[in-house]
């Protein structure tokens, strides 16, 4: 993929009239940021909030940022803060940052009758994380079709649900607006006081429907499209395989985790399915999707850290989350135990692993672990207090995800601009960013003699 960048280069034109050459990854950095900012602006207007005042720029601009990134961390309750025009930009902001500005541009360009040459099949490539370039424009079709059906089902379901909370037709509202950023493992809501979906702890319709729309929008659209043409292929690649049975243990492994240790303690006063529920819940939430159904500033230290583990995993590639992603932990712990039977190469499912991919895994882990560090250590210096609440709400906005011990309100300016390049460097991915600001590769003929060094 690399290799094509160099190869295609993106020609947009400058304001002087010269051709100005910019990569996949810039292109993206760049639209990604248009966006952005374009939504601030927005936000801004007097029409957005509910007082009609307007808003500062800082705040609507964490707050863009938060919905293109589908992050859902927030600085002011997103339900009683914003007009429904405010609520409608935060959605759409949503939408578009789910699927990718160049997924939404596609879609135009073909109901336009517009031919989709090289350099947007690239864009299109880098966007949704593929290793092909064929194929891509089918996949959009396929994505934003599967993304309509999907929304439109489940927005259905959860209106029916809040009607009996709610009432017609704001319930239609509250359906559309939490299927849509549920899927798009965005985590925004509009029940008000910064609650989330406590409300809804022990209902069965409203943690299925949600965590459903989670697991969908997280899994790769790629992988589900496999799923889907599975009857007929009867073949699964080897990287749904891995996505699949790594997000099945996380799943898996993280409600029982939780379970185990908040059972007697934050899920005490629910019934058993309510437990059973919360569990499940606050598992599959983190992967990226930033609801929760219990305070999660009231759970035991243990199960904060087991949620920071889960967040900064997230995802998987090419889908609506964050995080390093289920395929490069996968690997990374595929890798160490190859390593440790003494196999020279990493095998996977009867299948060898190309070296660069672990190399691209590792620079991955270790370049997202570098950047939770310093904004954490940054954060411990300007918000104070508690430095698990601080690594906590980093790896949240490096993950996407959302979730917060309740600190995010509370954040200085500094603090706020420091979450903002989090959750922009969290959606667009660490190694994205390094290629976009790296000068061009040259291509060198000298390879230097090998030497050992020790490790371990």
């Amino acid at each position: 993929m690399e290799q094509s960048w160099e190869k295609h280069k993106v020609k947009m034109g400058s304001a002087k009239g010269f051709p100005l050459h910019l990569s996949p990854p810039q292109v993206l950095v760049l639209g990604f940021a248009g966006v952005i900012l374009a939504g601030a602006l927005l936000l801004m207007l007097p029409v957005s909030t509910a007082s009609g005042r307007g808003t500062d720029f800082l705040t609507a601009l964490f707050t863009a940022t938060s919905a293109v990134c589908v992050t859902g961390l927030v600085v002011v309750d997103t339900g009683t803060y914003w007009s429904t025009f405010g609520q409608v930009v935060i959605l759409l902001l949503i939408q578009v940052g789910g699927l990718g500005f160049m997924s939404m541009a596609t879609f135009f360009f073909v109901i336009m009758g517009r031919r989709i040459g090289l350099k947007e099949r690239l864009l299109i490539q880098e966007s949704l994380n593929q290793l092909r370039v064929a194929g891509v424009v089918r996949l959009v079709r396929a994505v934003l079709i599967f993304t309509v059906l999907t929304e439109g089902t489940f927005a259905l379901i959860l209106a029916l649900r809040f009607s009996l909370d709610y009432g017609w037709p704001k319930s239609l509202w509250l359906g559309l607006f939490h299927s849509v950023s549920a899927f798009n493992n965005a985590g925004f809501d509009l029940m008000g006081g910064f609650r989330s979906l406590t409300g809804y702890a022990s209902d069965p319709v409203v943690n299925l429907s949600i965590t459903t729309l989670i697991i969908l929008g997280g899994l790769g659209f790629a992988t589900v499209m496999e799923i889907y043409r599975y009857p007929r292929t009867r073949r699964l690649s080897l990287h749904t395989r891995l996505v699949l049975r790594v997000t099945g243990l996380l799943i898996l492994g993280g409600s029982f985790l939780f379970g185990l240790l908040e059972w007697g303690h934050i899920l005490k006063d629910l019934p058993l399915h309510g437990k059973i529920l919360a569990s499940y819940f606050q598992s599959v939430t983190p992967r990226t999707a930033g609801y929760n159904t219990v305070d999660i500033g009231q759970l035991y230290p243990p199960t904060q850290f087991l949620i920071i583990i889960l967040m900064f995993i997230g995802a998987s590639p090419g889908s609506t989350g964050g995080g390093i992603k289920t395929t490069t932990f996968g690997l990374m712990s595929v890798t160490i135990f190859s390593l440790s039977k003494g196999k020279e190469d990493v095998e996977l499912f009867r299948r060898r692993i190309p070296p660069w991919q672990v190399y691209k895994a590792l620079s991955v882990t270790l370049l997202s672990i570098g950047l939770v560090t310093l904004v954490t250590m940054i954060l411990s210096i300007t918000e104070g207090g508690n430095f698990l609440a601080a690594l906590f709400e980093t790896t949240s906005a490096f993950g996407t995800v959302g979730l917060t011990m309740g600190i995010t309100p509370a954040l200085t300016p500094v603090g706020r601009v420091a979450i903002i390049l989090t959750m922009f460097a969290g959606r667009l991915g660490p190694l994205t960013l390094a290629y976009a600001f790296a000068q061009r590769r040259r291509k060198t003929m000298v390879r230097y003699p090998e030497e050992k060094i020790m490790v371990g």
